[in-house]
Order: structure tokens, then sequence, then C-alpha cells
């Protein structure tokens, strides 16, 4: 690989035409998300000195290839369920021995049960500064509605090492566009150049359905329906998962997912389990 790794996680030249879809659909402002770019670039200009993307995003693959399985953590209404089954039947080492990346908001689940978080996707909606510092990655996406999130955490950013920054613009020399809409899809588009022949993906508390989790937003109490903005946005993601799977060559398995479909495998908990330990 000659380019910079950074060069080869930028894919908005190939998802741009996704990305004018989606803000045209949902009315979105275009400045608006320029403008969250610019604001968490200057956050990352005015730690430059201890602070370089290249290196950290080389050491972002290389603890990808500590192990082989990889669970991505969504915040759907099946999260708390799969995870406590997991535990309960396969022990906590069964997270220990997996890389664990999280979608916003299913981050404070995890932490709760005190389960190890190689990195946090988020746009800072679900999480407080407890999740913040608690993963060895913090990968935070700017869009226009959550700049004066960006601008709330500010220090906390300025203070983490690992920290990386995601548009859905045109990339900088400080933020890149991996391409992806929601927390969750954008941890598999991230993914798509760093990983490894081994790698098997196992995504846990997607469900992409009617139903969102509580741990969605900090303010939901229990899981509850949708609203028609939120359902648009889970429908988009959905198309978006399958139009990556056919430019990522590894395993992908929906466990215990309310989501069904062909393109993937699903395989319930106790399947899951089963095909790990024998234990059931």
């Amino acid at each position: 690989m000659d380019s910079k790794l950074k060069e080869q996680l930028n894919y908005y030249l190939e998802y741009k035409d996704w990305y004018f879809r989606i803000i045209n659909d949902f009315k979105f402002d275009y400045e608006k998300d320029c403008e969250a770019r610019e604001c968490l670039t200057k956050i990352f200009d005015s730690k430059k000195d201890e602070w370089d993307l290249e290196e950290i995003l080389i050491s972002f693959r290389k603890s990808l290839q500590e192990k082989s399985d990889i669970f991505i953590y969504g915040c759907g209404p099946s999260l708390e369920e799969t995870v406590d089954y997991l535990l309960e039947y396969g022990g906590k080492n069964i997270f220990k021995n997996s890389i664990n990346l999280a979608a916003d908001g299913a981050s404070v689940f995890l932490k709760k049960k005190s389960i190890p978080i190689n990195a946090i996707f988020t746009d800072l909606d679900g999480i407080t500064n407890n999740e913040l510092h608690y993963p060895e990655f913090l990968i935070i996406h700017a869009h226009g509605d959550n700049i004066d999130k960006i601008r709330f955490f500010k220090n906390s950013i300025v203070q983490f090492k690992k920290v990386i920054g995601t548009t859905q613009t045109e990339p900088n020399a400080s933020v890149i566009n991996p391409g992806g809409f929601t927390d969750g899809d954008r941890i598999l588009f991230f993914l798509r150049v760093l990983l490894a022949p081994f790698h098997k993906l196992y995504l846990i508390g997607m469900d992409f359905k009617n139903v969102i989790g509580k741990y969605s937003k900090l303010y939901l109490e229990k899981n509850q329906e949708g609203s028609p903005l939120k359902k648009k946005k889970l429908h988009y993601a959905v198309k978006l998962i399958n139009w990556l799977k056919n430019k990522i060559d590894n395993e992908i398995y929906f466990i215990n997912s309310a989501l069904r479909t062909k393109s993937f495998t699903n395989l319930s908990v106790k399947e899951f389990i089963n095909s790990r330990t024998n234990k059931i």
C-alpha cells in the first residue's frame, strides 16, 4: 500500500451520490455539514503537536490485527438481551477475545457491563464524558446537527490522544470521509480497508426496525417506537449496508437481530454461542 492510510479511508468521491441523495431527501443543510467539519478540524488543529492522524489510523489497524472476531454493537432493542445472554453463557472471555466497536450510546450499556471497548463511533448524541474516556480509540462524526455537541466536548476531544474525526462532506487533512450515514453503518464503512482476510464481523444490537433501543438517546428510559424520521434513517442504513456488502470480502453475521435479510447470515444468540463454545 503506497498511499497513506487516511487517503485510502477517504471514499467521498465514491460515496457522494449517496450523500447528496440523503441530504436532499432529509432536507439537511450542506453548509451546516461543512461548518461542523471545520469546527472539528479546528479542535484537531489546536492539538497538532501531540496528534498525528496517520499514526493513529495505523495504530487502529494494528489493534484490529490482534483478534479475528470483530463485534459491532448498535443501539437496537436486541442489544441488552444479546449481550446479557452472551455474558451468561459465554462469559466475559467472549468479549475479551474479540474487538469491540460500539456505535454511540451502545457504549453506555457496554461500560455498565464492564465490557472493554476498543473504539466508539459517535456523533455525540448518546454518550457522556463517562463513555467518552472509556475506549482506546474515539471516532467522532461531524454533521450539521451536532456542532453544539462538538463544542461541548471540545476539552475532552483535545485531551483524548487516539481520536479520529469523520465528516459527511469533502474530507481535509484532519478529518476523513469513509462514507456511511448512521453511527452503526459508518463503522462498517470505516473498517472497509482495514480488515484482514481472517476477520469476521458480528453485528449485535443492529435491528434497523421500527422500535429503537433506549441507548439511542440519553433521554430515553425504554425502547420505543421510532419517529418517522428515525425509521427513515434506519431504512437508509440498511440500504447502505447492503450496498457496502459487495465491497467487503469478510463474512458478516447479524446476531439475534430483528432484521431478516437474504444478503446476510442471521444467527440466533444460541446458534452463535453453539458455534463458539458448544455449551448449549
